[in-house]
């Protein structure tokens, strides 16, 4: 007889999860492992069939409020048979008592409703070329000389609850950039690219104005070689941040249904320029 099991991944089989999700054409991050891991060590949870992996999912708590689901993903031979729906109510007990929130595929939105979860918005993956010559204001400077103090205070204004231990190495992995904006000797906006299996991502790109927000994109874009695939994550409420990805000719290229279990968390929508990462939120 079969034996199914849901246990806490390792943190080299955090690894497992990036190359399934290349598999679904996600287009992890190089180094994407590393800082999900950091969020949460104890977040993250795989289904094993007589000891074959098979499922995953991520369930990671942030502070003691809110958590995020992610990652879930059955092989697809294994599907349709019920360990799916096993390793996801796992991760939803694991999260009880929280908002929690995802960013599912649109087809699966149904789904999603059928656990409680409410629809929220639509984020949106642009997809355009890197390159382009970097703006010369004076407020762009690296975002390693803002005291992490700053930045936390700053980050925080989109986040529902503490990611300190999330952010701590999501603006220090190999293969990224980091950048800041400074007006009026204070934090004003702050930008990540980092290097994807296919091109680069900007996640998240966070500015006190659209003005700002530009000087950002074309601060990060121009980190890339000319011609890169970059993809911008966009939350489809702000309407700036829209037009600054058509402006310089990206186009939409995936999307999904960001959802909430639980009063769904307010943030400054105008200042919501790009999504940090559909896994984590």
């Amino acid at each position: 007889m079969s034996s199914y099991t849901i246990r806490l991944m390792r943190r080299e089989e955090v690894d497992l999860v990036i190359a399934w999700a290349a598999s679904e054409g996600w287009n992890p991050a190089m180094h994407d492992a590393e800082c999900f891991f950091a969020a949460d060590p104890t977040g993250f949870l795989v289904g094993e069939l007589d000891g074959e992996a098979i499922a995953t999912i991520s369930a990671v708590k942030y502070g003691d409020s809110f958590g995020f689901l992610g990652f879930y993903i059955v092989k697809p031979e294994y599907r349709n048979q019920g360990y799916g729906i096993q390793i996801w109510n796992e991760a939803l007990r694991r999260l009880q008592g929280r908002t929690i929130g995802l960013d599912g595929v649109v087809a699966q939105q149904a789904n999603y409703q059928r656990s409680g979860f409410q629809f929220a918005h639509r984020n949106i993956r642009y997809g355009g070329s890197g390159g382009g010559t970097m703006p010369t204001d004076s407020g762009l400077v690296a975002l390693s000389e803002i005291p992490f103090d700053e930045l936390v205070s700053y980050d925080r204004a989109f986040f529902p609850d503490d990611r300190a231990s999330f952010l701590q190495c999501w603006i220090r992995q190999p293969q990224h950039v980091a950048i800041a904006f400074r007006e009026n000797d204070r934090l004003a906006g702050y930008g990540v690219l980092r290097k994807c299996q296919t091109g680069y991502k900007m996640g998240g790109l966070f500015a006190d104005s659209a003005a700002i927000a530009e000087i950002l994109f074309l601060a990060l874009k121009a980190q890339t070689e000319n011609a890169a695939p970059i993809f911008l994550d966009v939350p489809e409420v702000n309407r700036a941040a829209i037009e600054l990805a058509e402006n310089y000719q990206m186009s939409p290229v995936f999307e999904t249904a960001r959802m909430y279990l639980g009063k769904a968390p307010e943030f400054p929508r105008d200042r919501w320029f790009g999504v940090k990462t559909f896994e984590l939120g």
